[in-house]
């Protein structure tokens, strides 16, 4: 049987995860776990969906992740990892979503407006 690839997203980052039975290997872009995430948060942001639902252990995930930064791609993932739990089993649909797992962020980085400097920031202002 084929492999089911749970896409999640976030800001510029696209993470196209597959769950499957084993023993909590995690390997992201054909690296391991803890080279391609230095950073504890980004770790723990991904495996929290593991954590609420008492499933660790039990799933090997595959990533293949692009775009953005670390965080970025890191809650890219986690997305994935609460979609593909949801679809395996459904019943740990209620505590992935009272965590907020399952909603994709709709926060994008707002766009460089002409005249300015930035999307907000001004030029500065000169009376003379």
């Amino acid at each position: 049987m084929a492999d089911k690839i749970y896409v999640g997203r976030r800001k510029t980052s696209v993470a196209r995860v597959i769950l499957r039975s084993g023993s909590g290997n995690v390997t992201v872009n054909g690296k391991d776990f803890d080279k391609a995430f230095p950073q504890l948060t980004d770790r723990e942001d991904i495996l929290a969906p593991f954590k609420v639902t008492d499933t660790e252990g039990k799933y090997d995930v595959i990533v293949n992740v692009k775009g953005g930064g670390t965080t970025g791609q890191a809650q890219a993932i986690r997305l994935g990892i609460a979609r593909g739990l949801i679809d395996i089993n459904p019943e740990l649909r209620p505590p992935l979503k009272a965590e907020g797992f399952l909603t994709r962020d709709p926060r994008m980085v707002e766009r460089k407006k002409y005249g300015q400097p930035k999307a907000r920031k001004r030029f500065q202002f000169s009376k003379r």
